[in-house]
């Protein structure tokens, strides 16, 4: 059965990238700055890829942001998404207007399935995919994996960690949680959440990147969707961890034992 999956691309600082907070604590410096598409996004977006390529369908991809965004949206399209859509919006936001933006985006384009990474990189705060289900009142199952005991390294290549069942109104998803693995079935339409083992997300090509490049980007304005623009959570200031000791060497076992019990007080 053909699925129509919603998908989502957020911007976030490259991990790989040094961050510098800002003196006045106002948030981090931004210029000379890499950026890239979220990596659980990423994974999210590879996964609804494979649900198409063994059902059928359309996969679209959001994102919310200024123009810059589309550069994720594009890295969507070339790994094989069909259509994108950005959501104008520079100003502060927090889980509970994500959610309410891509509430907006499910009522207009219905799809049978979204698909968000678990949480983006840049706050951790892992809520969005939780407040949308919980707003559009449909199943959801978060840190979706994959149960890889009974697969060879060739099927998991591309393989869909997610099952939809025969009929194509359910989904099964793998879960990881505190005691190892759940497997839930989820009545369709539904949200999922994905975590880092349930694929790894294919590399792009020349092709790709050429027909991204023609595939359509819509354009919405966050004053046309009617939500409150107000952010419930607000950032007051930043700061940088505290910088970590030097390492110590000792030259034996009792000296390591006197560090260890009488200065750290951890035996």
């Amino acid at each position: 059965m053909p699925l129509k999956i919603l998908v989502t691309s957020k911007r976030v600082e490259d991990p790989e990238a040094l961050i510098l907070v800002k003196a006045d604590g106002s948030g981090i410096e931004t210029q000379g700055l890499s950026y890239r598409i979220n990596p659980f996004d990423e994974i999210a977006v590879e996964e609804a890829l494979r649900l198409k390529e063994e059902h059928g369908g359309e996969v679209v991809v959001a994102s919310i942001g200024a123009a810059d965004c589309v550069s994720e949206i594009r890295v969507a399209l070339a790994m094989g998404a069909d259509r994108g859509i950005r959501v104008d919006h520079e100003g502060p936001l927090d889980p509970g207007m994500v959610a309410a933006i891509l509430q907006k985006l499910v009522e207009g384009e219905q799809p049978d399935l979204v698909i968000l990474g678990k949480q983006s990189v840049d706050d951790d705060q892992n809520q969005v995919g939780q407040i949308l289900a919980q707003r559009m009142g449909w199943a959801r199952a978060t840190f979706a994996s994959k149960e890889e005991s009974l697969e060879s390294t060739a099927e998991k290549t591309r393989q869909c960690g997610l099952r939809l069942a025969a009929d194509g109104t359910s989904i099964r998803v793998v879960r990881e949680v505190d005691g190892g693995l759940e497997t839930l079935e989820l009545s369709l339409p539904a949200v999922i959440t994905t975590d880092l083992r349930l694929n790894i997300p294919r590399i792009t090509s020349v092709p790709g990147i050429m027909k991204a490049r023609k595939k359509p980007v819509r354009e919405i304005q966050v004053e046309e969707l009617g939500i409150e623009l107000q952010p419930a959570v607000i950032v007051r200031k930043l700061h940088s961890p505290s910088k970590r000791g030097g390492g110590l060497r000792v030259k034996t076992v009792q000296e390591l034992w006197d560090k260890v019990h009488g200065e750290a007080g951890v035996l």
